[in-house]
């Protein structure tokens, strides 16, 4: 047969091929046969097969898988690609990176529709589903009409014949007590629940014990299905109920006692989107376990026997006070405030009920002022529904002051728990304030969350400058920092994306009155429709310049001014939104003009490109410095 491969000369580059336009409206698995060979042994920028997603309307690819492992072997990946109305290109890309002797190669794409887990064995890549070999006990495929098979049934369930395939697994072979055999599914690659289905055989001598496990990627194993009858001569119908909010692995296990244990053979796995058993149970909603505090506690609340602990406030744009994470002029909690400063006072802010048996990934922004001793100001625990058990899984050591920080916990606990805010203030004399805001909750663990795929339209600057590249000629430059900026006064203390992590900005005492610094985005799909852009700035020092945003469309000289603000705008890290529409190719150009004096660090950080129309709107597109209010302090 035929395969398409990458050629190695172009050192370095990139080879891209796209799909004809798609639309599938039911879920569906693409399936990628591939290789990547190399004779080397590590390289340092190795080749890389890429797959993205280019959806109808985006004007970023969104990345599907990754792979660079070298292999001697075809492999197979499956990925699960979610109904949509929209319609779509594949798109592969091969990286050649710095390897001289590696190469890629694509033997088969297909798309089916259906789930990835489902199988029926028929085709020889069985769906991307692996034995895990053990020198004595396998999976093997079974049926077939070979005439010296091992195949110990006289018909598959898919055809029902003879020359149908199935899985199985025999204990001819087996040397020792409980040998186990492993058959593992491809992993989940978007969320999914409802009812998994297959048949099964089961013929023994003395006690076999089949399993079906669920594993994630951390390694941990659920069991959620085991055979219960001795006996069943024909294919019997097993269902069971299957939630995978994060990728999953399905391990069909089997495990014999004896080598007269007999066999167990498996086939037609299949998936449905409904739960076998009645249950009508929703599946978990993360979204409803977080909240911004922008309307209200949203399912937050206090025990009024502790008293009023928590109060939601608001700090007007003001060069002194830092205002809220969200948008920097919005709503967030504040704990001690001066009425309620009493010595071993307590506040507790509880959060709703969580599902048990879930891996969960806690985040929360937190910021403290006025403390001597920060250790232990603020902790997170996790109370058990009976409210007995309470466990602290998180308390603050040190961070540095009045910044917003970001914290991220994983937990997992097998009964349905709440997660629990307590702010102490130990003595009278050490009573300072601690600020809460933008609580989220997302199913898997941390870990697991970074190692997903990034967001294309995402920029954090803490790896890179993602899509960004500096126009330099003789102008001044964006620098991307950690930290407070050298000069007092002016410029951020810490990024808006943790606290402690990296933002933009240009330093003012390396630059002169008038000068301008720019930071271009690389040339980005246009597209039919509305985008929103979302990015945080700081303006903060008496001598601030300008900040403004422009788009230049492809082909055009001039660039169109969509946003500006001039002047120092406030100590915190504010929100901006812009919608606009381009539907040829274009470029988001960011522009920081220095101002009178060096405070005037402007920065910027965490900028969002997202299809479809800003869901807010900001007041002004175009403004200058505020008024005399700026330096009111208001609750």
């Amino acid at each position: 047969g035929h395969y398409i491969s990458v050629d190695t000369s172009y050192e370095g580059e990139k080879a891209v091929l796209s799909s004809p336009e798609l639309y599938t409206e039911e879920w569906s698995c693409v399936r990628l046969i591939y290789q990547i060979a190399t004779t080397s042994e590590t390289s340092p920028d190795p080749a890389r097969l890429n797959l993205y997603l280019r959806q109808e309307g985006e004007s970023f690819d969104r990345l599907l898988w990754s792979a660079k492992e070298p292999s001697d072997s075809w492999l197979i990946a499956s990925l699960d690609l979610m109904n949509s109305t929209k319609k779509y290109k594949i798109v592969l890309e091969g990286e050649m990176g710095q390897d001289k002797s590696a190469s890629i190669a694509v033997f088969e794409i297909k798309i089916t529709p259906g789930y990835c887990i489902e199988c029926d064995f028929e085709e020889n890549h069985l769906c991307g589903f692996v034995n895990r070999w053990n020198p004595n006990v396998n999976w093997f495929v079974g049926g077939g009409n070979i005439r010296n098979s091992q195949s110990i049934l006289p018909k598959d369930h898919t055809l029902n014949s003879e020359l149908g395939h199935y899985m199985y697994v025999d204990s001819v072979y087996v040397k020792h007590f409980q040998e186990v055999a492993q058959l593992i599914s491809p992993k989940t690659t978007a969320p999914m629940s409802g009812c998994l289905s297959f048949y099964y055989q089961l013929k023994q001598e003395s006690s076999i014990v089949f399993t079906v496990y669920l594993r994630d990627t951390s390694g941990f194993y659920e069991e959620i299905w085991k055979t219960d009858s001795a006996l069943s001569a024909d294919w019997a119908l097993a269902e069971v109920d299957f939630n995978a909010p994060y990728p999953m692995e399905v391990i069909f296990e089997v495990a014999f006692n004896s080598a007269k244990g007999g066999y167990v053979a498996l086939d037609d796995i299949s998936f449905s989107p409904v739960y076998c058993s009645n249950q009508t149970g929703t599946p978990f909603n993360p979204a409803k376990a977080g909240c911004n505090f922008e309307e209200d506690l949203c399912n937050f609340y206090q025990d009024h026997k502790d008293g009023p602990g928590w109060s939601r406030v608001k700090v007007k744009r003001n060069v002194y006070r830092t205002g809220d994470h969200t948008t920097g002029f919005g709503y967030y909690l504040l704990a001690n405030t001066k009425f309620t400063s009493q010595p071993e006072y307590i506040g507790r802010l509880y959060g709703p009920t969580l599902p048990g048996n879930l891996q969960f990934c806690l985040r929360f922004y937190y910021a403290l002022y006025g403390f001597f001793k920060m250790s232990g100001t603020l902790a997170v625990y996790i109370f058990e529904e009976n409210h007995v058990v309470q466990e602290k899984i998180w308390s603050v050591l040190d961070s540095p002051r009045g910044v917003w920080t970001q914290a991220e916990i994983s937990f997992k606990k097998p009964m349905p728990c709440k997660v629990v805010f307590v702010s102490w203030c130990k003595s009278f004399w050490d009573c300072g304030l601690v600020a809460l805001d933008d609580v989220s909750l997302s199913l898997g663990s941390c870990q697991a969350a970074d190692l997903l795929l990034p967001n294309p339209g995402e920029c954090t600057f803490e790896k890179d400058e993602c899509v960004f590249t500096q126009k330099k000629r003789g102008r001044g430059i964006w620098h991307r920092r950690r930290g407070p900026t050298p000069t007092s006064y002016t410029g951020p203390k810490g990024d808006h994306t943790t606290g402690v992590g990296y933002y933009m900005y240009i330093e003012a005492s390396n630059m002169v009155y008038g000068q301008r610094a720019y930071l271009v985005s690389k040339s980005l799909r246009g597209t039919s429709g509305k985008q929103c852009l979302t990015f945080f700035y700081h303006m903060y020092g008496a001598g601030t310049g300008l900040l403004s945003v422009y788009l230049k469309k492809e082909g055009d000289d001039e660039e169109i001014p969509l946003w500006r603000r001039t002047g120092e705008q406030s100590i915190s890290w504010l929100r901006g939104l812009i919608e606009y529409e381009s539907d040829r190719n274009y470029q988001i150009i960011f522009e920081a003009i220095r101002g009178v004096s060096i405070r005037s660090d402007t920065a910027i950080d965490d900028i969002l490109f997202q299809a479809g129309p800003c869901l807010e709107v900001e007041e002004i597109q175009f403004s200058s410095g505020y008024p005399d209010s700026l330096n009111e302090i208001e609750y």
